[in-house]
């Protein structure tokens, strides 16, 4: 069943025609940009577990996190058509409107960040269309594991 909640939709738990199911799922808005625990991780190394707490995060709206059906810490994953990552979903540190979510710059986002710069030299790094949905069984990669991915295509 899908809900339309003004901009974005809400898919709720459902049975396909193969009899799996299928996680809620939320259509959102991704920004991204720098964050305070980006920047201060970042200076402890970039492969360190500080780092990867605070930049491999998706903040969402609480509204939005409890319409997914979980709740902070727990596992997301982000989906655009650039590509998908697992993430730790947090509530937003600043306001957040339903429908968008923020994840901090950092190799975790670029997975997800369109490639084209539309001759500017720069991708977008915001106003990208997304998908959300819970990713309990799935991992976050570490960094050295996510350039390894980058590396291979």
């Amino acid at each position: 069943m899908v809900t339309t909640l003004g901009l974005f939709c809400v898919s709720t738990l459902r049975d396909d025609t193969s009899g799996r199911l299928e996680l809620p799922s939320l259509n959102v808005t991704l920004l991204s940009g720098r964050s305070l625990g980006q920047a201060k991780s970042r200076e402890v190394g970039r492969f360190s577990e500080e780092y990867r707490r605070n930049v491999a995060v998706c903040e969402l709206n609480p509204e939005d996190l409890a319409s997914l059906g979980i709740t902070q810490g727990q596992n997301v994953k982000v989906a655009t058509k650039t590509g998908n990552i697992v993430l730790r979903a947090a509530i937003a540190s600043q306001s957040l409107p339903r429908g968008v979510i923020f994840l901090p710059y950092g190799p975790w986002a670029n997975m997800v960040i369109p490639l084209e710069t539309y001759g500017t030299g720069m991708p977008s790094f915001k106003g990208i269309e997304a998908e959300v949905t819970a990713a309990a069984n799935e991992k976050i990669l570490d960094v050295r594991t996510l350039i390894g991915h980058m590396m291979e295509g």
